[in-house]
């Protein structure tokens, strides 16, 4: 079954800085290629430093006046965390744009982040938080728009409040849900604490619906020395253009929530075909699992204070 394109027209980002996590390859490659072509600087943290000039070469190829450049980040080291954030501070231009999109799915064993946390629950959701607050000054600077990645997991299941690091009773699965709704929790109480103490910046969601990237292929740092059988379930269904979508149409949510003008804070935005799973990005209901404010403020400390990040309350 033949596709046809999906649109989006990015508008002018001319003198914009614009900072994309896990733009090393798939969807987030693919925003840092869309940005660049719109005028912004696209800064790309990655962990690969090759992969990642490999990355920079794609985005020249494609476009070759871009203005794109490289820093070294690994979201699973609160070390590595600070010393991006002191990197950019030192530089000292604000951001204007931030997407956070790296993330890791479903290590079949438990790992640990350099800092001891279960490895989804550290790099997608606490790396990501303790990044936020260190570039906060940045962010502040620039009246950012900081759009945060979390996944169609997140529509159901809980946060394991009495183990979050799955320490007892490791579930690939439901940590990796875990990680994604407290991500989402994070993204949403980012935005009303702006309001509150006049930050200035705007955070909202995005979430790829499904899509062949790489997060179920073969990793084998992360133990999974084969690609998944659902990954090649879900590359066949969109070879053959049926429900999901591609790794072209998943990052469009996400370029949609950090770029349109009618993009709203703390909204949610994903592919508006059948089950969220493919199709046009547009606005949806928040899931159910995010709903709750006092969920959200319950991991925003517990965020703060695994993370030794504090964030200003003015």
């Amino acid at each position: 079954m033949s596709r046809k394109p999906i649109e989006l027209i990015i508008p002018s980002l001319s003198g914009q800085r614009a900072v994309v996590t896990g733009a090393s390859d798939g969807m987030g490659l693919g925003m840092a290629e869309r940005l660049a072509g719109a005028g912004a600087e696209v800064i790309m943290p990655v962990r690969n430093l090759r992969k990642g000039d490999a990355a920079v070469a794609a985005v020249r190829k494609a476009v070759p006046d871009a203005n794109v450049s490289l820093r070294s980040l690994d979201l699973s080291s609160l070390d590595s965390i600070a010393a991006l954030g002191d990197c950019l501070l030192e530089e000292g231009r604000p951001i204007h744009l931030l997407i956070n999109n790296a993330g890791v799915m479903t290590p079949p064993n438990r790992q640990t982040t350099a800092d001891g946390f279960e490895l989804q629950f550290g790099t997608n959701h606490l790396g990501h938080f303790a990044l936020v607050g260190r570039l906060l000054p940045l962010l502040r600077a620039g009246h950012a728009r900081v759009t945060s990645q979390i996944s169609i997991a997140a529509r159901r299941g809980t946060i394991n409040w009495d183990d979050l690091n799955w320490e007892r009773s490791y579930d690939g699965m439901r940590a990796y849900t875990q990680s994604k709704i407290a991500f989402g929790l994070f993204a949403l109480e980012l935005e009303r604490r702006s309001q509150a103490h006049g930050w200035g910046i705007t955070s909202n969601l995005s979430h790829p619906g499904v899509a062949p990237t790489s997060l179920l292929a073969a990793r084998p740092e992360l133990g999974r020395t084969q690609d998944t059988f659902q990954v090649r379930l879900i590359r066949a269904l969109s070879s053959r253009g049926i429900l999901i979508g591609t790794v072209d149409s998943a990052k469009l949510p996400a370029l949609l929530a950090a770029t349109a003008a009618t993009a709203k804070p703390g909204t949610l935005y994903g592919p508006s075909g059948p089950g969220h799973l493919g199709g046009p990005p547009a606005g949806q209901p928040l899931y159910r699992p995010l709903r709750s404010t006092t969920d959200a403020q319950r991991i925003w400390r517990i965020s703060e204070d695994l993370t030794k990040t504090t964030y200003p309350t003015t």
